[in-house]
């Protein structure tokens, strides 16, 4: 798979694959992390024009879709547990898959793993399928923050060693 910064031309394919991630969510008991508008297409065109938006392509299209923020998130500046290191990290936010091809998260992880050596991720305590996917990339859970809308997620920081392929 090779990953590209999305652009405009690709909106309504990502719209796509977030509602299919909604569903995914909500059939296996995560009915709220991202309700039924989120990423809202506003969220999608800033994270477009910022750069942020990356997708994960092969020879059938769009498979994945990430966004990559390499000067990190303030949202993580406070947690209720402990970083595993406090310097400059790199945050990952809103990974979705279309649901047609494995190892998204894998691939996702590899690339950002290549731009920075310190990444910053969280979930929904919901989301089973995130957090084991996490925890098998060599991400350990560092604690819990509170988003600007005062909603908690689970914390992760990539601890090393990379364990998925």
């Amino acid at each position: 798979m090779n990953i590209r910064k999305a652009v405009i031309g690709d909106l309504s394919q990502i719209i796509t694959i977030y509602a299919y991630a909604r569903g995914i969510m909500r059939e296996t008991g995560n009915g709220t992390q991202w309700k039924n508008t989120y990423p809202t297409e506003e969220i999608i065109l800033s994270d477009i024009e910022k750069g942020y938006l990356h997708l994960l392509c092969d020879a059938d299209g769009i498979q994945g879709v990430f966004a990559f923020l390499p000067e990190g998130d303030p949202v993580y500046d406070r947690i209720e547990g402990a970083w595993l290191n406090e310097k400059p990290h790199a945050a990952v936010h809103r990974v979705a898959s279309a649901g047609k091809k494995r190892g998204i998260l894998p691939a996702c992880m590899r690339y950002c793993l290549s731009l920075s050596d310190n990444i910053k991720i969280d979930t929904h305590e919901n989301n089973q399928i995130m957090q084991h996917q996490l925890e098998k990339a060599g991400f350990v859970r560092c604690g819990v923050i509170t988003l600007e809308n005062g909603e908690k997620r689970l914390a992760y920081q990539y601890g090393g060693d990379l364990q998925i392929g």
